[in-house]
């Protein structure tokens, strides 16, 4: 049996705090896991710009309530679960991804939880555990999946080399260049050809 796991941002929908920084104007806020790896350093200093500006979650909800997926995701997620059991795994929050999974027709995510005080400000976050991208693939392969992951960055580097095989997908230069094992590439077309190749199927477009 196979299975698909696919990074989110950045690989199906925009990325989020990129958007929100957009609206608010707070250039640092677009820092993603593209410019900095280490994700808990990230997300504290998220939060503390938040904090600092006085921001809410539901700020940032009204923000993703007007983003879209990718042009080509929902498409190419229909054609990916025609042929493998998708699971999305993403270090998004299930109080951020709501309103875009509807639109991507729900397929199973595994993310991350915010913590939220009475005025809507974000105080903490609970990671689901450490390294969970790649944790999730080595759990389906202990129950006899082969994977075939795709991400974006570098918080989905474990990811790709725990998988059989690894897909780079709408990757930065400095990411490309830094793992050159992987494929990579930028439109659905060439990443479903991708998956065609690394499949142990004879699967068709």
């Amino acid at each position: 049996m196979e299975l698909a796991c696919l990074d989110l941002e950045g690989v199906l929908i925009p990325e989020i705090w990129i958007a929100f920084a957009e609206e608010t104007g707070i250039e640092a806020l677009k820092a993603t896991t593209r410019d900095i790896p280490d994700y808990d350093e990230l997300m504290q200093q998220r939060l503390r710009i938040l904090d600092e500006h006085g921001l809410t979650l539901p700020q940032i909800q009204d923000t993703i309530s007007r983003l879209s997926p990718l042009e080509g995701a929902a498409e190419f997620v229909d054609w990916l679960r025609e042929r493998f059991q998708v699971v999305i795994l993403s270090d998004t929050f299930y109080e951020f991804a709501q309103p875009l999974m509807r639109q991507l027709g729900f397929p199973t995510l595994l993310c991350h939880k915010l913590e939220v005080n009475e005025d809507g400000r974000i105080t903490d976050y609970t990671l689901r555990q450490k390294d969970p991208k790649r944790q999730s693939v080595r759990a389906f392969q202990l129950l006899n999946y082969r994977v075939i992951a795709a991400g974006d960055s570098y918080n989905d580097t474990t990811m790709l080399t725990q998988a059989e095989s690894g897909i780079l997908f709408h990757a930065p230069d400095n990411v490309i260049a830094e793992f050159p094992q992987f494929p990579a590439v930028h439109t659905y077309e060439d990443l479903k050809q991708e998956f065609l190749k690394a499949s142990n199927r004879n699967l068709s477009l």
